[in-house]
């Protein structure tokens, strides 16, 4: 019996510009938000195939959300997360993923205020 091979793309980091907040300020000009994945998936097949087409393609997927959250306007962080979790579900080789997103500077004295969604196949 052989064993299964988990594995975890993490996508770190990744900063984007898109409206977003409740406040007539916030809804004028785009805002900073720092968006981080965690993707589960079973590597059993691209480890031994080491075929892109056996794998998640991060960098496609990675695209899509920086189109989608740029282009596109939010109330809350909830929605934006939400939104960015459905893009990487969509691929079926996704088992589990987890979206944090980080608005910096929506706090006086924070870093930043963040929201982390989760979705199990």
């Amino acid at each position: 019996m052989g064993f299964i091979r988990m594995a975890k793309i993490r996508i770190t980091n990744l900063k984007l510009h898109t409206l977003i907040g409740i406040y007539e300020h916030e809804r004028i000009m785009k805002q900073d938000v720092i968006v981080n994945i965690v993707i589960d998936f079973d590597a059993e097949k691209v480890i031994a195939s080491d075929d892109l087409k056996d794998t998640i393609d991060y960098h496609s997927m990675t695209q899509k959300i920086i189109a989608q959250v740029e282009n596109s306007s939010f109330f809350l962080l909830e929605k934006l997360a939400n939104m960015i979790l459905d893009i990487v579900m969509e691929d079926k080789l996704v088992d589990e993923a987890c979206v944090r997103v980080d608005k910096p500077n929506a706090l006086r004295f924070a870093d930043s205020a963040a929201i982390e969604l989760s979705k199990k196949r």
